[in-house]
């Protein structure tokens, strides 16, 4: 009798001061995907700071206690020119973070360039370009005036693909002797029955 495979349910978050998107994607026996939800906590009328700080707490808490990731993963603040922007990204990061935390969950974190590059494969395409691939990989549908929402749910797909035991692990010594393949084309390689080359670039195709 074959062992039952465990859905496994990840947790995405993109931190943010204003949205602060996040969506949840399972997977379902071998390498099967489904999108659960989107969504973003939208905090833009909030004026003061704390207040926004301990809302993201509450909110985040309340998602976790929803869904009951095994893993949660966040995008980490991206490295600006403008000081007082990374410091309020990085306490709303930390506040979500700890929310996971306080519930026991496994808490990762993903260059904001790595999440572009495991969905796309270029580390550097616009929100645009990543919500049109999760629309094409998982059939997700979005508010192209709320991609928080979708860059939520691409940092649990980047999670995914990093833990993943078929997208292979390139160890800190090889990173420096070459540059690392994206998830992205890993997943490609090991999956060329799934993927449809176009002048624009390779779509997944949907199952």
């Amino acid at each position: 009798m074959a062992a039952e495979i465990h859905n496994r349910i990840i947790m995405g978050i993109d931190p943010g001061t204003n949205r602060m998107g996040y969506g949840v994607l399972e997977v379902l026996g071998k390498n099967k995907l489904r999108a659960v939800v989107i969504g973003d906590i939208d905090m833009v009328k909030m004026k003061d700071p704390y207040d926004k700080l301990k809302y993201i707490f509450d909110r985040v808490l309340s998602l976790v206690d929803e869904y009951r990731p095994d893993e949660v993963a966040l995008e980490s603040p991206f490295f600006g020119e403008n000081v007082q922007s990374m410091l309020k990204l990085g306490r709303a990061q930390g506040v979500a973070m700890a929310a996971a935390l306080c519930r026991g969950h496994k808490v990762f974190e993903y260059a904001p360039r790595r999440v572009k590059q495991a969905i796309t494969g270029n580390g550097g395409a616009a929100k645009e370009q990543v919500a049109a691939m999760l629309k094409g990989m998982l059939g997700v549908e979005y508010n192209p005036k709320r991609l928080d929402a979708t860059d939520g749910l691409a940092v649990a797909l980047c999670h995914y693909f990093e833990s993943s035991a078929h997208v292979p692990h390139v160890s800190q010594s090889a990173k420096r002797g070459r540059s690392k393949s994206s998830s992205w084309e890993n997943f490609v390689a090991g999956n060329p029955d799934r993927v449809v080359a176009t002048g624009r670039g390779n779509i997944l195709k949907k199952k």
